[in-house]
């Protein structure tokens, strides 16, 4: 199997200090759990940013001020959001991808969110995605239901242009694809040959899918987006502390774990520390 690649999802759009206290929110506190992530393992560093007041936001120079810090403190792929919060329209969610990040995620289709619904139609989806390549920044294919699969294929089909695929299944957000038995299977089937993958496990589910992943070959995300707990009644005091609990379930399992240098050759990205964020 290859090494795990340990992405993790520290801060989301949703979860607050009061859920979580040690939720990471300023440039510096952003810094220093990229750090202590990779430390513990991580090689990704899935990025959502607060405004001053701790609101989410796609404001450009928040992210521009994010990326630069944690690049200066850790080699971490650090991979931009595009899903944004809910209700973010396409303008916002696009704004970011001028930075040319790495990497950034892309959900291949709308999904019932809780009580929400998180829209992505086939224009807008196809926009972000020529928007992505034409910066150089590879797309991460988020998969909340199995048609969204049909639907990222059919996009890189469409345009041509060949580049890695790495997709990662998000397993049991209130009104999506719940993980079970033959879930996981079920989808890495319908995965194209040579694409890489990771999954994860929202809140309660986190563990069981966390193990059957890293069982299957596939690769691992977590973080305070997915899971705020370590155990029951125990909140987790750091994301890294989430990662490391990750890497050692990867070594029980006789796998070792990717730093951020083979991940990116695992990923066939660029090897420039930082990718080519703009200044």
């Amino acid at each position: 199997m290859q090494p795990l690649i340990i992405t993790v999802a520290a801060v989301g759009a949703e979860l607050t200090r009061e859920q979580q206290p040690n939720l990471p929110i300023t440039p510096d506190e952003l810094a220093r759990d990229a750090a202590g992530c990779e430390a513990a393992g991580a090689s990704i560093y899935h990025l959502h940013v607060r405004d001053e007041g701790g609101r989410p936001t796609m404001d450009v120079e928040t992210f521009r001020r994010a990326h630069q810090a944690i690049t200066a403190a850790t080699d971490l792929i650090v991979q931009f959001t595009t899903g944004g919060s809910l209700g973010d329209d396409e303008a916002a969610r696009a704004a970011p991808l001028s930075l040319n990040p790495e990497m950034a995620t892309l959900t291949t289709g709308s999904v019932n969110f809780g009580n929400d619904v998180f829209l992505n139609p086939a224009p807008v989806i196809e926009r972000l995605y020529v928007a992505m390549r034409g910066g150089g920044t590879m797309p991460e294919f988020e998969i909340f239901e199995a048609g969204m699969i049909a639907n990222a294929l059919t996009l890189y089909e469409r345009h041509g242009e060949r580049h890695h695929q790495h997709f990662d299944l998000v397993l049991g957000v209130p009104g999506a694809l719940p993980p079970g038995p033959g879930v996981i299977p079920f989808l890495v089937e319908r995965l194209p040959t040579g694409a890489t993958w990771s999954a994860t496990g929202i809140g309660r589910a986190h563990l069981a899918v966390a193990e059957e992943t890293i069982a299957s070959g596939g690769h691992v995300r977590t973080g305070f987006e997915d899971v705020r707990y370590l155990g029951p009644g125990r909140l987790a005091t750091s994301n890294a502390e989430l990662v490391e609990r990750a890497a050692d379930l990867a070594r029980d399992r006789g796998r070792p774990v990717a730093g951020p240098a083979e991940a990116r050759s695992l990923l066939e990205l660029s090897s420039v520390r930082g990718g080519t964020l703009t200044s």
